[in-house]
């Protein structure tokens, strides 16, 4: 049957997620377009042959002629539209952050578990990504012996005026949060936040430099540069006991003129993920149809422990001090076997 999919928030991410859906998702359906600007809608709703066109993002959940929906509205929307998704019985592909606060996770996940079931994808897409796939079947197999560090950088052309050092770890720095746990297969334990002295850390964008111990003893490093100029940039490796793996993007020309050989960056994360957000969003209908779990997709756990190690990092970035991570117990729902 086909899959009658909503999408809520017609912005950027909303737009490319409607496309997928149209284009690239034999079986489903672009059922909705819903936005707070119905001109923004309707734009979108035309350009991939949506069904309808709407503004009450609730209503729209609960329509008989939706089963399913994506959320791609503003973060702050996150968590009441996936328990409104909830509520309705309807999975609901959300785009990260599920919540910024940890305890709004928690509202989410215990929904869940009355329900007895899962019913959030979380849009951690680089879980998809295949380099980041490779780098963990490469530690799977246990080639490369025990992980000891990984580290991990992500940079920006620009930000925003209103972008702060605060905002670099709770907006930009999760995907690294979820990636590393997810490659590690861990948990943290401490946070610890820096900044360079040589910049003016009140300017929009200061970089930000992070240490994350996990419960295993290893060291994971992320460095947020959001006003690096030069292009959309995301590397990675992982160093294991007997070697490490670099993380290659994709790069389908090279250029020679001018006396000059190079490669071009992307302005923004689109080019760089775009397989990764196909490979979720074909993984989500895969689960709606099934209602099974995909073990690669980040669930509302997921979100709730990229929520807390934020609010420890903001803590960290504010005191200078080595913040300690804690969770609460993980409910059995979201236990899952090890990945392949």
């Amino acid at each position: 049957m086909t899959v009658r999919i909503a999408i809520v928030g017609a912005g950027i991410m909303g737009a490319d997620h409607a496309r997928i859906v149209a284009e690239e998702l034999p079986g489903a359906t672009l059922q909705v377009v819903c936005d707070a600007s119905p001109e923004r809608a309707r734009t979108v709703a035309q350009e991939h042959g949506a069904g309808d066109v709407t503004t009450d993002p609730v209503a729209t959940i609960k329509r008989g002629d939706v089963d399913a929906v994506v959320i791609a509205s503003p973060d702050d929307t996150h968590a009441p539209l996936s328990l409104a998704a909830i509520e309705a019985g309807k999975p609901v592909l959300c785009e990260k952050p599920l919540s910024q606060d940890a305890n709004e996770c928690l509202h989410v996940i215990e929904a869940e578990v009355a329900r007895g079931r899962r019913f959030v994808q979380l849009g951690f897409m680089r879980r998809f990504d295949p380099s980041y796939r490779d780098l963990k079947a490469i530690l799977d197999d246990g080639s490369l012996g025990r992980a000891i560090m990984m580290h991990n950088f992500h940079r920006n052309v620009e930000v925003p005026a209103n972008f702060t050092g605060q905002m670099a770890v709770t907006n930009s720095a999760p995907h690294e949060f979820d990636v590393a746990r997810f490659v590690l297969s861990t948990d943290y334990k401490a946070i610890s936040v820096f900044q360079p002295s040589v910049v003016d850390t009140t300017k929009t964008g200061a970089p930000v430099f992070m240490v994350l111990e996990t419960d295993k003893g290893q060291l994971v490093n992320i460095e947020i540069n959001n006003n690096a100029a030069y292009g959309y940039d995301v590397r990675g490796e992982l160093v294991g006991e007997k070697g490490s793996v670099l993380l290659n993007a994709p790069v389908y020309t090279r250029r020679n003129d001018q006396l000059m050989a190079y490669e071009r960056y992307a302005p923004d994360w689109r080019p760089r993920f775009a397989e990764a957000y196909r490979l979720q969003d074909k993984a989500f209908l895969e689960f709606v149809r099934s209602g099974v779990f995909t073990t690669v997709a980040a669930d509302a756990w997921d979100g709730y422990c990229a929520a807390r190690v934020a609010e420890a990092g903001i803590e960290a970035l504010a005191t200078g001090a080595r913040v300690g991570i804690t969770m609460d117990a993980r409910p059995d729902l979201y236990r899952r076997p090890k990945l392949p």
